[in-house]
């Protein structure tokens, strides 16, 4: 099966890429000449793009913002956040970046992240995403419509 860029994988073809257990999002893409640094792998400020990318995919997909610049819509920020590289990337590697909600509570989310080249775990992100008010005066609760997505689609569990 060909690798499909920029375009949400199937579980089965996350499967089949090594991927396991397969996530709720995932994206595959290259390794691109400009993600360098001076010693030939990507750059560590480069995942961190990658991870981002596909967290605001996630979030729109998800139905939880348009990101745009009014609304009534929640801003949304991350209250934490641990990385873990655990293998280099090289140029023109193709890979693909997952993210999977594992935990929620009234108006926070935690998020799974990871970065598969090759049928390797090459890095890892765990964030926490805070729901603002959008003038930044209070917390905005998940959306009843979100909790179901998050418990029914990524098998999410409450914290706490």
């Amino acid at each position: 099966m060909a690798l499909l860029y920029h375009t949400p994988l199937s579980p089965d073809h996350q499967s089949e890429l090594g991927i396991d257990p397969p996530a709720a999002l995932a994206m595959a893409d290259r390794v691109r000449f400009s993600e360098l640094d001076p010693l030939k792998h990507v750059n560590n400020a480069v995942y961190m793009n990658w991870f981002e990318r596909l967290r605001i995919r996630y979030t729109q997909e998800w139905g939880l913002t348009r990101y745009a610049l009014t609304g009534d819509g929640p801003r949304i920020v991350i209250r934490s956040g641990a990385i873990h590289y655990r293998q280099e990337m090289l140029m023109d590697e193709d890979y693909v970046v997952t993210c999977q909600c594992t935990g929620f509570r009234t108006t926070s989310f935690t998020l799974a992240q990871q970065l598969w080249a090759g049928g390797t775990l090459r890095s890892t992100f765990d964030c926490v995403l805070v729901l603002l008010n959008q003038d930044g005066d209070g917390r905005y609760p998940i959306p009843d419509a979100m909790i179901d997505r998050f418990r029914t689609v990524d098998g999410a569990k409450p914290d706490g």
